[in-house]
C-alpha cells in the first residue's frame, strides 16, 4: 500500500513541485560557504521528502540494476560465475 504522500499518488505538476523544493533545499545546503564537507545523511534527514524519493528511486533502479546483471550472467566464464558465488556467500 503506497504511502500516504508518496510519490505514486500525486498527479504529474504536483511530482514536479515536490521535486522543486526538495532541489533547492539540496542547492541551498550544497552553495553555503559554512558547508565544509558533505553530509548526505543531513540532506536525507532535512529536506522534506528526499529520503522518501530517494528509497523509491533505489527501488526502482534496483530493478534496472538486477535485470542488466541477469543479461550480463550469459557472457561470464565458469570461473567466473563461480568467484562471484563466492563474494556472495562471503558477504551473506
Amino acid at each position: 500500500m503506497p504511502k500516504k504522500n508518496s510519490s505514486a499518488t500525486l498527479d504529474p505538476e504536483s511530482k514536479i513541485l515536490k521535486l522543486e523544493r526538495m532541489l533547492v533545499a539540496v542547492l541551498d545546503y550544497l552553495s553555503d560557504d559554512d558547508v565544509e564537507e558533505i553530509d548526505i545523511e543531513y540532506l536525507l534527514t532535512n529536506t522534506k521528502h528526499l529520503r522518501e524519493w530517494w528509497d523509491e528511486y533505489r527501488e526502482r533502479n534496483k530493478k534496472v540494476v538486477e535485470d542488466e546483471i541477469r543479461e550480463s550472467l550469459s557472457k561470464l566464464t565458469l570461473e567466473e560465475l563461480k568467484s562471484i558465488r563466492e563474494q556472495i556467500k562471503k558477504k551473506g
